[in-house]
């Protein structure tokens, strides 16, 4: 994008395409209202608020809403007019062609946000939130996506941030001017390092369970042929997505579908292990791709048959393929059998029998990678400007420790706010700054 279109006025449509009651098109730029006046025939209310039509010349193009929004009080920072057409693929692309003839140009991915944070409406962290609030698999991420949205992390950092400035301050101001200002006790400056040391362990702490919640966990369903993995499958999903027949070695593929268990579960169907003898060479290549998906796996879901019982050959190889990994044993075709054992899971993929026990058991490892809640969700480019900033205050720490000089120590300490500037965007390139908006949607 060049410095020209930095400024110019855009425009896109802001609700998803398809047949609705109302569709949603954008502007931002100073052009916005200039524009619109162009197209609308009808009085401009004075509270932003106006109803009337849209024409071409002479011809009308829809019955609309004009809400507008005088900078610096919008979205994007800008002035902004959004157009409250009927919903329709037609109709929003009618409203949007008249747009764009009158003077806008179409919106690039993600612009509307990063004008806004080019603006100083949201600082980076906040810009990010938008598209995991929209990308949000469950409503749990949602929520905490909502909560960072509120610039909750942003406030984090920025205490953060604050603190470094002040320690930076006071040892510069020591080392300026040292006839007049004494530099800082190391005591004073172990006390603080230490303590934002500690804040940022406590973000830390918390990455592996916003990864699992932005990205999910995946679930192998493995075992031998036959013993209703794919029936299983379809089960857990309440839909028929994968092929089920009586015959060994229908499953030849990876089938994956996500779930929804509070965070997002990747369901992976697997082909079923057989004796080498009774296998053909393209059922062959299946079962390697089950042994990919089960060492890909968060969590291994092992099936068997529950008239046979664990005591196999297969049976025995599947299961020690698993081992080092969160394990789920379940005995499927309950309902064919009355052989019962007290500490084993009995489920049934045709009755629905222990369904809801086996989801809780999925849950239960879920749990187990992540904490029960999240105060800061965070991304990986954020978990690798915090962790940088650790590395250089735990050096700035090792440097106050051995009472070295405090020149010396500021540089370290200066790296550490260089890391929080780079997450909350106060220093970005324009490559990363790319980056992260070519993620966003077009309308947003």
């Amino acid at each position: 994008m060049n410095l020209m279109q930095e400024f110019d006025t855009i425009a896109a449509i802001s609700t998803p395409f398809g047949t609705g009651g109302i569709g949603v098109i954008r502007l931002s730029g100073s052009d916005s209202f200039k524009i619109i006046e162009k197209i609308f025939r009808g009085k401009i209310s004075k509270n932003g608020i106006s109803h009337g039509w849209l024409v071409d010349g002479d011809t009308k193009i829809d019955e609309v809403i004009i809400l507008e929004f005088e900078n610096p009080n919008s979205y994007t920072g800008e002035d902004v007019a959004e157009i409250q057409c009927h919903g329709g693929i037609n109709v929003v692309n009618n409203v949007l062609k008249l747009v764009l003839k009158n003077g806008a140009r179409m919106a690039e991915k993600g612009e509307f946000t990063k004008r806004a944070f080019l603006n100083k409406k949201m600082d980076l962290s906040q810009a990010e939130a938008v598209a995991d609030l929209i990308h949000s698999k469950t409503s749990k991420f949602a929520v905490v996506s909502a909560q960072n949205l509120s610039g909750h992390l942003a406030k984090k950092i920025s205490e953060m941030r604050e603190n470094l400035v002040e320690l930076l301050s006071r040892i510069v101001a020591g080392i300026d001017f040292p006839e007049d200002v004494a530099e800082p006790e190391y005591d004073y400056l172990k006390e603080n390092t230490e303590k934002i040391i500690s804040d940022i362990d406590k973000i830390l702490k918390e990455a592996n369970a916003s990864n699992i919640m932005r990205n999910g966990v995946s679930v192998a369903v493995i075992g031998k042929s036959n013993v209703g993995k794919s029936s299983l499958f379809n089960a857990l999903l309440n839909v028929e997505r994968a092929i089920v027949t009586d015959i060994e070695g229908t499953t030849r593929d990876t089938l994956r579908e996500t779930l929804d268990l509070g965070a997002p579960v990747t369901l992976i169907d697997t082909a079923g292990f057989r004796n080498a003898e009774d296998i053909s060479k393209v059922e062959a290549i299946g079962i390697e791709y089950s042994k990919q998906a089960l060492e890909e796996a968060s969590v291994v879901l092992f099936v068997y048959d529950a008239r046979e019982g664990l005591s196999d050959e297969v049976n025995s190889y599947v299961l020690d393929l698993t081992k080092g990994k969160k394990t789920i044993i379940a005995a499927n075709k309950c309902d064919l059998t009355d052989k019962r054992e007290c500490d084993k899971l009995y489920i049934s993929a045709l009755t629905g029998e222990g369904l809801e026990e086996l989801k809780e058991k999925i849950k239960e490892c879920i749990s187990e990678l992540t904490t029960e809640n999240i105060d800061y969700a965070t991304n990986l480019r954020q978990q690798d400007c915090l962790t940088k900033a650790k590395e250089s205050l735990s050096q700035a720490l090792e440097g106050i420790k051995n009472e070295e000089l405090q020149d010396l120590i500021s540089i370290d300490i200066k790296a550490a706010l260089l890391a929080l500037d780079e997450l909350s965007g106060e220093v970005i390139t324009d490559e990363i700054l790319n980056n992260i908006f070519d993620n966003f949607c077009i309308g947003k």
